[in-house]
């Protein structure tokens, strides 16, 4: 599929509005800008350069790893919520959009429906960044493809295991299954399948099991989030009952490969949707995991402002 481009703006939205030369590239340059970081290395291209970041939901590591990412390459960024602007008190989205991206250079957007940063993109002059929608979590995708590049190498041809709700990450990890050419096993109970119209298209690379042990057998990796997102607190009580089963547990992580890594995209409930001795373990990599948001992000910024120097073979 090709890159999104709405008029002259390259967007990222999805994990699909990249190409795959692009998504390795990205990877590639995340993990040179983490590299440079640590050499102490002054770079500093977006000198001058703007971000803006609506939050329409909480967040912990989206609001730092992009305020801090934007900082570190000599820009700046605006921290907007509803609360505080035209956007909580009504003002059409297509109007904030038109407004905003007169004034900044690119807009990172974390909201409930998927509709409103297909909006907001439709009228922007400036790339526009998915943060996290309840359809799809795209650059959490790129710092997890990042940590396991950097752990165990390209994944593709690997089998990756998804266990609990068929949520926007378990979307997101469809898209980079079709895009990175790995085997995704998606352990859910009945009724928390993820999206038929996604799981139609990418059918071929995902594959749906109601037992978490066999989904397990064999992966290289294992990945689980809440059971309870943002928005759903009041299915809290049902779906513990539901979900219960599909905690990532010793046992399970005990059927994949003996060098298979978890990862967990935060915050996390042990004793929930992961045991503590699962998630504080030695197969733990979502302390890197969560870092690399900031490395991924940056990389993605440099990308949409100023675009690829290199595409890396892969």
């Amino acid at each position: 599929m090709e890159a999104r481009r709405i008029g002259d703006c390259r967007h990222f939205l999805a994990l699909h509005d990249l190409t795959a030369d692009e998504a390795h590239a990205l990877l590639a340059r995340a993990t040179e800008l983490k590299r440079m970081l640590y050499a102490q290395e002054d770079y500093r291209p977006l000198h001058h350069r703007t971000l803006a970041m609506i939050f329409e939901k909480s967040s912990t590591r989206t609001r730092v790893s992009f305020e801090v990412g934007m900082a570190q390459l000599g820009g700046h960024a605006l921290f907007l919520s509803p609360r505080d602007t035209q956007l909580g008190r009504g003002e059409p989205i297509e109007d904030s959009a038109r407004v905003l991206s007169r004034m900044v250079d690119v807009v990172m957007i974390r909201t409930f429906h998927h509709e409103t940063v297909e909006r907001f993109a439709a009228h922007s002059r400036v790339p526009v960044i998915n943060g996290l929608t309840d359809y799809l979590h795209p650059c959490q995708i790129l710092a997890d493809m990042q940590t396991y590049r950097e752990h165990r190498g390209e994944i593709r041809g690997r089998r990756v295991t998804w266990i609990g709700d068929g949520n926007n990450m378990c979307h997101s990890f469809m898209e980079a299954a079709q895009m990175f050419d790995f085997e995704l096993r998606i352990a859910c109970p009945e009724g928390f399948d993820p999206d038929p119209v996604l799981l139609s298209r990418l059918g071929d690379r995902c594959q749906i099991l109601r037992d978490p042990h066999e989904a397990a057998e064999g992966a290289d990796l294992i990945v689980t989030d809440v059971w309870a997102s943002m928005g759903q607190e009041d299915e809290q009580a049902r779906r513990m009952a539901m979900f219960a089963p599909y905690q990532v547990t010793d046992a399970v992580m005990a059927r994949a490969a003996a060098d298979a890594l978890f990862m967990h995209c935060l915050p996390a409930h042990r004793g929930e949707e992961v045991a503590a001795s699962v998630i504080d373990g030695p197969q733990s990599i979502v302390w890197d995991e969560a870092e690399n948001r900031l490395h991924a992000q940056k990389a993605l910024l440099e990308f949409l402002l100023l675009g690829l120097t290199d595409t890396p073979a892969h």
